[in-house]
């Protein structure tokens, strides 16, 4: 019985016109599959005079890393916050999610820079059931707020009978039953989200460039074995009309899943699915469009597949590939799939 939920690394993209790359992945049932976190870019609190000259994203399985060049259009200096919102961590006796170190508020492990410098980014996070805020809550009952965290199910273990009703009545918690061969235990188990942003202040000089980057690690979805044919291995239904939509896949992708199925079921080595998520639609805040934006994803091992959707794309390596754009107004976010060998059962 897995009561811990893990969260995993992710990015997502889809772009106007479908590319797919099938670069060298079987049925999988639902609880087997884990989701991951979408990440993104940096917010400005306000960007009517700040444009993004240069946008160059980095996506692997082990790192996303991003690196930006704006400048100030107009005619007076400008300073103003810089946000990194983090993904949203849900709570739940069971999310099979990767959140990454989730003992540690940097979960991701995000780091900044500006200009070559290491910046020290300020850390804002609050607690919410619904639309409510319970920050305050969770503070003055010293319970941590990531409601993954194996510290807030030890916390919640320690909270008085009447705090424990209470939050039950809020919505804050709920009874995780379970026996673990010794009887039935009751836990509970955290039902809050975490919201979570990085924020730091930065001045824009007339006319300067300033070249901002930052590096984070990415949280990856995974499955079992393939998902996107049907029960008799044909591309049809709703999962793979997704798939196709989301990730551009194509008939090699459907080869691939077909024989790595029958490889399954001959207890031979086979495919497994991973999934990137990267929220690219804020890049559309910014005064105008990214005027140059350079689009990297590394498909971590050769011998792995990769399907995502773009215009152009090229292979630039043995595992990677890369797409330029200029003048560009980000609509879509990126979704990246890769088909990752794995061993027999």
């Amino acid at each position: 019985m897995n009561r811990v939920a893990r969260l995993a690394p992710g990015l997502a993209l889809a772009l106007c016109l479908p590319l797919s790359l099938s670069l060298g992945a079987s049925t999988a049932l639902a609880n087997d599959t884990t989701a991951e976190l979408k990440t993104g870019g940096l917010q400005y609190t306000r960007s009517d005079s700040i444009s993004m000259e240069e946008e160059t994203l980095y996506i692997s399985p082990r790192q996303v890393r991003v690196d930006y060049v704006y400048r100030n259009t107009s005619d007076k200096p400008v300073e103003t916050y810089v946000a990194f919102p983090m993904p949203d961590i849900a709570g739940g006796p069971e999310q099979n999610v990767d959140a990454g170190d989730i003992e540690n508020d940097n979960f991701l492990g995000f780091t900044v820079m500006q200009d070559g410098a290491a910046i020290e980014p300020s850390l804002q996070q609050r607690v919410y059931v619904g639309a409510l805020d319970m920050t305050e809550v969770l503070r003055e009952a010293g319970v941590p707020m990531n409601p993954q965290s194996q510290r807030a199910r030890a916390a919640l273990g320690k909270l008085p009978l009447e705090t424990i009703e209470n939050w039950l009545t809020r919505g804050l918690i709920i009874p995780d039953i379970y026996d673990d061969g010794s009887g039935m235990k009751t836990e509970y188990a955290p039902m809050w989200t975490l919201k979570s942003a990085y924020y730091w202040k930065t001045s824009f000089p007339v006319g300067k460039e300033i070249g901002v980057s930052h590096t984070y690690r990415p949280s990856v979805g995974s499955t079992v074995a393939t998902t996107y044919l049907d029960e008799n291995d044909q591309p049809k239904g709703e999962r793979y009309e997704e798939y196709r939509r989301k990730f551009c896949i194509d008939d090699a992708f459907v080869k691939l899943a077909r024989q790595s199925n029958e490889l399954m079921r001959n207890n031979e080595p086979y495919l497994v699915e991973n999934w990137m998520s990267y929220v690219l639609s804020t890049g559309a805040n910014w005064y105008g469009p990214i005027k140059k934006f350079t689009l990297i994803v590394d498909k971590g091992e050769e011998d792995n597949f990769v399907s995502f959707c773009g215009e152009g794309v090229k292979k630039t390596g043995p595992t990677t590939f890369e797409m330029t754009k200029t003048d560009f107004l980000p609509e879509k976010d990126l979704d990246i799939l890769l088909l990752v060998p794995t061993g027999a059962p």
